[in-house]
């Protein structure tokens, strides 16, 4: 019963009303090579993700694929909330949640005015630290149990994708089945690699990549070079992005069948203005960065 009471971590008890974020409240940032060297694959695998979240959310809300230019201000946006996100202390960066694309699909409000509002919303109750201590006190099991419901969606959303390539190829079939179960059982060997058996890990799931760095398989006698590799290959995302990637790329396929076909060209989609309505930049910003051609303003 102890871990399904609210009362048991006091936050509400302690934490002040408001509270403004600042800047580096929480001293000097910290750079460490083999972190860094960690982070930037991942944040290629999260670039990815956020590619298929933004052609995923096109088809939500009946418009046209965004072009390779709008595609890259929007992971650029990310790199830009993720550097905000590291001054501001936060301790994770920022990416696109596939989650919110699936909301699109169940509340059917795709309208970005109604986004906008959402943010703002967010920012105002980021000042009041009750709402931070309420958050905080929810017991593990009901987050538990929201995550999976939620995991559950986001996997059917993802694999919802292949229906714009061949589904009933075998090829497909294959590269989809592989990527899945590897991306499972690799990390799995990298994760319960020298612990003994039957012994329970006190760090929590998503701190085990890094755990791993200090007991993983990998030992090229260099420790940097162990840390990174043992780090990142006990990362789902990861064996799931590289496995993907290089099947899709060395197995003999048809652009249809690929799934290649379904993106907007810049030169068409700048003659229809449904489309530059929808992609474009609010408050007219975009007329700014006219002369920038590759972030599709």
């Amino acid at each position: 019963m102890k871990s399904c009471r609210v009362d048991t971590s006091h936050a509400l008890r302690v934490s002040p009303w408001f509270r403004f974020p600042y800047p580096l409240q929480w001293g000097t940032p910290v750079f460490n090579w083999k972190m860094g060297l960690v982070m930037c694959l991942v944040s290629v695998i999260a670039s990815v993700d956020s590619v298929g979240s933004y052609h995923a959310s096109s088809l939500f809300v009946a418009t046209r694929p965004p072009t390779a230019g709008i595609v890259s201000r929007g992971i650029g946006v990310e790199g830009i909330s993720t550097v905000l996100a590291g001054l501001w202390g936060t301790g994770v960066g920022s990416a696109t949640i596939t989650e919110n694309v699936h909301t699109i699909a169940v509340t059917k409000m795709g309208s970005r005015k109604a986004v906008g509002f959402g943010a703002i919303v967010l920012i105002l109750l980021s000042l009041v630290g009750k709402v931070g201590a309420f958050i905080a006190s929810i017991p593990d099991v009901m987050v538990a149990a929201l995550l999976c419901f939620m995991w559950a969606i986001l996997c059917a959303l993802g694999l919802s994708n292949l229906r714009y390539g061949a589904t009933g190829s075998s090829r497909n079939s294959i590269v989809v089945g592989l990527a899945l179960f590897l991306s499972l059982s690799v990390p799995s060997y990298f994760q319960q690699y020298g612990l003994l058996p039957n012994t329970n890990s006190s760090v929590p799931t998503y701190f085990q990549p890094y755990n791993v760095a200090s007991h993983g398989p990998v030992d090229t006698g260099f420790g940097g070079v162990n840390y990174v590799l043992n780090t990142v290959l006990s990362l789902n995302m990861v064996i799931a992005f590289l496995v993907a990637v290089i099947l899709d790329n060395t197995v003999p396929g048809g652009r249809q069948e690929r799934g290649l076909y379904v993106w907007s060209e810049a030169e068409e989609a700048t003659r229809e203005p449904s489309f530059l309505k929808d992609y474009e930049l609010p408050f007219k910003i975009g007329r700014a960065f006219w002369w920038v051609k590759c972030m599709g303003l």
